[in-house]
């Protein structure tokens, strides 16, 4: 548990993950400064503007990332620090650095491992378009229906994370994905999330996020990765599927028998789906039972460690 008054600004790093920043980077470093928090690491993607010419006049530490990627860059920063909390930021100044306080407040607390800022409750005309909005509050609706999990914002870039998070999740998803996996690892490793509503402004420059390419990435990862999450979670969905297929060829069978028409083969293949759906969601059940179970213990181990 971090108390408040031992968690000051030297014991937290910022972490700027940047491609061609150069018109916000300036004023995210600092606001961060004027703010105190002086441990400011930028991980830059090969910008071809002066976003690391800035950076390092600004007084940030700067480094170039080995590979490609936001996904990679964050989890190459994860690597080279060593802070008790990390904050992630982005580096175009559309979240205000002024809202740090809100993200650190229920890690001062004991309440959170990872805090999410969400944009979603206050933001700026302007500061998403119509299909980006549509696009977040579509996956944001996925991920709680997938994941039962009441998070509003998960593809948020603004997040405080503690050591204990940073340092234990495994990051293989290299693009936009990485908010997305983030989430999934920490609530996977047994890790507490809490949201927090922030402001959002409109973006200094052009956005290198594709609405619709890399919110079908993103989609597709919410998929993959409830095998770290919950494999049972595709037990269900096969339950529901063959539930689904039982359920219309139920009411074909039974309005044809209505008519005097009788389907043997087709009621025989009725059941088996109903069969089928019924016996996904029982494994289902079964499955995530055992690993809510293997989350506490997880949780539990740790809570002893900390003794």
């Amino acid at each position: 548990m971090y108390e408040k008054e031992k968690l000051d600004p030297s014991k937290v790093t910022i972490i700027i993950p940047t491609l061609n920043e150069e018109k916000g980077i300036g004023y995210v470093i600092d606001s961060f400064k004027k703010l105190g928090y002086n441990n400011i690491l930028v991980i830059d993607g090969n910008s071809k503007d002066r976003t690391r010419e800035i950076a390092r006049e600004k007084g940030a530490r700067v480094i170039v990332q080995s590979g490609r990627g936001k996904g990679q860059a964050v989890a190459e920063a994860f690597n080279l620090v060593d802070s008790d909390v990390v904050v992630l930021i982005d580096g175009d100044g559309t979240y205000p650095p002024e809202d740090i306080e809100k993200m650190l407040e229920p890690i001062r607390k004991g309440i959170a491992d990872h805090v999410i800022g969400n944009r979603l409750v206050n933001y700026e005309k302007g500061a998403f378009t119509r299909l980006n909005l549509l696009g977040n509050k579509i996956l944001n609706w996925v991920f709680r229906f997938l994941y039962g999990h009441n998070l509003y914002d998960i593809l948020s870039g603004y997040r405080a994370l503690t050591k204990e998070v940073y340092k234990s999740v495994e990051l293989e998803k290299h693009g936009f994905e990485v908010e997305a996996e983030l989430t999934v690892e920490t609530l996977a490793k047994g890790y507490r999330i809490v949201e927090v509503p922030i402001n959002y402004r409109r973006r200094a420059g052009d956005t290198k996020l594709s609405p619709l390419r890399d919110g079908l990435r993103i989609g597709k990862a919410l998929i993959e990765l409830l095998v770290r999450y919950n494999p049972a979670r595709y037990f269900y969905l096969l339950g529901i599927l063959f539930s689904i297929l039982g359920l219309i060829t139920g009411i074909y069978v039974v309005s044809e028998w209505l008519k005097g028409v009788t389907h043997y083969l087709l009621a025989t293949l009725t059941a088996i789906f109903v069969l089928m759906g019924v016996q996904f969601a029982v494994i289902g059940f079964v499955v995530s039972l055992l690993f809510r179970v293997m989350v506490e213990l997880k949780r539990a181990i740790r809570e002893l460690k900390k003794l």
